[in-house]
């Protein structure tokens, strides 16, 4: 059922840098394989759209998730497309040695010069079989900062070894946090990308003034990259549908464990009262409607967090319906620009 209607009067959008991160969903009949190739072919079309990033996910064994290995996806995605910086959003650093992730971005630069990014996590697997399969207990220290701290020692050529090959440029690294992660950021000087439920706290604003402040004290260029999912169609109902699937397949993830595959929208598909809650918060919290109704949301969102730049993390079962999205969402801040 549709919500209300909050049709209103087109708002220009503050001029920000539009991104693109792309997870790699499966989709309900195809091989995981296919949804690969629907990543690469994604970022083709955000480039000819004059996205600004396209950056790809981490998630292991994950059956909704086809992507658990960003450097290679990078590379795919790098070979096929020309301008657009492609990365990661983001190496989780917990389930991998700092050298590693230093030689493979060193190796992505030097194949594409110019045009990779590092973005870097703290999450651990999504499962207890998961985070033993990565050698990663729950209840393991928090070594992230220190672990991003050994990271940039090696990208920076002042680590104990030197990476091969030898970088001609630094990796631009960003840090992803849901909250916590804002002070390890700012006491590390890097761009923080901000995403969750933190965007709905009425403080964020201040979170994000006082990692400005630290990361200017710690000699760094405070930058703000917010993610969440924007959606783009013709009417509010029209893309509230879009957003179901990722909905429905977060719903199950959270009552039975398993995060699937999406799903096209049926609508006689029964839901207990926990799922019914968890989709409707996941839809609430999907920036979805007309271009007026996206502008608005998305204006008060950028002027409350003053960021400099959009990731949108979208997903849908419809292929056609999430290209013409991206298209939609582009033009629309192509206009506030």
């Amino acid at each position: 059922m549709a919500g209300p209607d909050r049709r209103v009067a087109l708002t220009v959008v503050p001029p920000v840098r539009l991104s693109l991160l792309d997870r790699s969903r499966t989709r309900a009949g195809e091989p995981d394989a296919v949804a690969l190739r629907h990543t690469v072919e994604r970022a083709e079309h955000a480039e000819r759209l004059g996205y600004h990033r396209f950056w790809v996910a981490e998630h292991h064994a994950v059956p909704g998730i086809a992507s658990g290995s960003p450097p290679v996806l990078i590379a795919a995605v790098a070979a096929r497309t020309d301008h657009i910086r492609v990365g990661s959003g983001g190496v989780m650093l917990p389930n991998h040695q700092p050298l590693v992730v230093a030689e493979q971005f060193a190796m992505l630069d030097a194949l594409f010069p110019g045009r990779i990014d590092l973005g870097v996590g703290r999450s651990l697997g999504f499962t207890p079989p998961v985070r033993r399969a990565l050698r990663r207990e729950a209840d393991a220290p928090d070594t992230f900062a220190a672990d991003l701290d050994e990271l940039r020692s090696y990208l920076e050529g002042r680590g104990a070894v030197t990476v091969r090959p030898r970088l001609e440029r630094p990796v631009p690294m960003f840090v992803l946090a849901t909250g916590r992660g804002l002070a390890v950021a700012a006491d590390a000087a890097l761009p923080v990308v901000l995403g969750g439920p933190v965007l709905d706290d009425p403080d964020v604003g201040a979170a994000l003034d006082e990692y400005r402040a630290r990361a200017r004290s710690a000699g760094g260029r405070p930058y703000v990259v917010v993610s969440l999912d924007v959606l783009v169609a013709d009417s509010e109902a029209a893309a509230r549908e879009l957003a179901l699937p990722e909905a429905w397949a977060l719903a199950a993830a959270r009552t039975t464990g398993q995060f699937p595959a999406l799903e096209p929208v049926d609508p006689d598909r029964v839901l207990s009262p926990r799922q019914r809650t968890v989709v409707e918060d996941v839809v609430g919290r999907t920036v979805h409607g007309d271009e007026a109704v996206v502008a608005a949301e998305l204006g008060e969102l950028l002027d409350r967090t003053g960021a400099d730049e959009l990731l949108a993390s979208t997903s849908t079962f419809d292929l056609g319906a999430l290209r013409e999205s991206d298209a939609r969402l582009a033009r629309l801040l192509a206009r506030g620009a």
